[in-house]
């Protein structure tokens, strides 16, 4: 078994999520201690409780998913002694990217919770409610979604935002621009065409207000070298260098989310298991239609982490 770990993304987030493993883990309970600490509130409370809209506002719900994928990593670690060094990667999509290098190490747990915090924030304040969205375009190429693009680009920003995997590419922009590449999809032949239910245009260059706000909140943070090394978003390749994470993590704000690339890189690099510690299972759907043959593993509950643990130690004996 040759794993990397994976961390997901926003839109994961469901309330409740990592209850089950705090009330039964003190492991787990800690890593939402010193989140609640480290942001001045109990975002646990939201986390689990909800109600749900407050979880989805995205200031909340960047930390939360964090936090919940690092309750994971501290139960493997703690309770059945897999830390992330079994991996040879990691991984995050978007704001997972922040949670990958927690877990490898690079950020600690406090700094990732109020990066997170922060670059919610900022996105949320760059661009006004109702004047950018976001759209994914499924079935669709990226030379479709390219074309789509110019398309919308006559009424606004409309930019590739996520290559997520085979036949799901999501576009980012002005409200105006992204609708126009929607209806205009069809006669291109994209399958369907779908408005994301989003606050601001992520991964565009409308966000560059939200990136220059991210390189000051960065340049205050310690990033160190992380014991596993990082498949970044940008570039879709394995980094272990400070400032390439710092500058990256910069870019990324306005920059395209390489997942297809990244997942085809690890799994053409060894990686035969897919791990995706935290909320929802966003992430294992897609390494099945990336790489068809690669296995993906969720872990969100005591029974998985048990399940993925008794599997790994019993490999490792053979």
């Amino acid at each position: 078994m040759a794993i990397a770990f994976t961390f997901p993304g926003q839109g994961s987030q469901a309330v409740g999520m990592g209850k089950e493993l705090a009330d039964t883990y003190s492991s787990a309970k800690a890593v939402f201690d010193e989140v609640d600490e480290a942001l001045g509130e109990k975002l646990s409370t939201i986390i689990w409780e909800g109600p749900d809209d407050a979880l989805t506002l995205t200031e909340h719900a960047q930390p939360a998913l964090m936090a919940t994928s690092m309750a994971v990593m501290s139960v493997l670690k703690e309770e059945y002694g897999i830390g992330v060094q079994a991996a040879s990667h990691v991984a995050g999509h978007s704001l997972g990217e922040y949670t990958a290098l927690a877990a490898a190490e690079a950020l600690t747990l406090s700094d990732a919770a109020t990066l997170l915090r922060h670059r919610g924030q900022a996105m949320q304040r760059a661009v006004p409610v109702g004047q950018g969205t976001m759209a994914a375009l499924l079935g669709a190429t990226e030379e479709q979604a390219i074309e789509l693009c110019v398309l919308g680009g006559a009424h606004g920003v409309c930019e590739l935002a996520n290559d997520n995997a085979p036949g799901q590419v999501v576009i980012s922009g002005a409200t105006e621009a992204i609708k126009t590449a929607v209806e205009a999809a069809k006669g291109k032949g994209v399958k369907k065409a779908v408005i994301l239910p989003v606050s601001a245009p992520f991964h565009s260059s409308m966000m560059e207000p939200a990136a220059l706000e991210m390189e000051e909140a960065l340049a205050d943070v310690a990033i160190r070298t992380p014991i596993v090394p990082v498949v970044t978003n940008i570039e879709a390749a394995p980094t272990i260098n400070p400032q390439t994470i710092r500058r990256q993590l910069v870019e990324q704000v306005t920059g395209r989310v390489h997942w297809r690339q990244s997942i085809a890189w690890m799994a053409s690099n060894g990686v035969d298991t897919f791990v995706e510690p935290g909320s929802g299972k966003v992430l294992t759907l897609l390494v099945r239609r990336i790489t068809g043959e690669a296995k993906g593993v969720v872990l969100n509950s005591p029974e998985t982490i048990a399940a993925f643990a008794n599997t790994f130690h019993s490999e490792l004996q053979e």
